[in-house]
């Protein structure tokens, strides 16, 4: 009878992961502004968040996940400036230092979501 290797099992913040949408788009002029607009509402409407201006993320269950809430994002890019999605593990996310002025401030917790598949 062959031997059969368990498949390791990934610790729960190794697999949940944090897409980090940040963009630089011209507001110029009042088409400009309004694409500004419509984007961040698309953000906000797919569940992201602001962490701090043109800053926003998401917290997703999976990389499978946050791979389908980029590609869902990235077909809203509006045709003038530029937008870049990062992914993190949530341990890499909970090591995050927030600092304001010279005093730390304590970092605020991952709201807890509830994610239907």
């Amino acid at each position: 009878m062959a031997h059969v290797r368990p498949v390791p099992q990934l610790p729960w913040g190794w697999r949940s992961m944090w897409v980090i949408a940040m963009f630089d788009l011209p507001t110029d002029t009042p088409k400009a502004r309004k694409a500004y607009s419509r984007f961040r509402k698309d953000l906000l409407d797919d569940g992201f968040t602001m962490m701090q201006y043109s800053v926003y993320t998401r917290h997703c269950a999976s990389i499978d996940n946050a791979d389908i809430h980029v590609a869902r994002m990235g077909k809203c890019v509006p045709g003038e400036g530029e937008v870049r999605f990062m992914t993190i593990t949530d341990k890499q996310w909970e090591r995050i230092k927030v600092f304001v002025g010279k005093t730390r401030q304590p970092t605020k917790p991952a709201p807890a979501q509830l994610e239907f598949f």
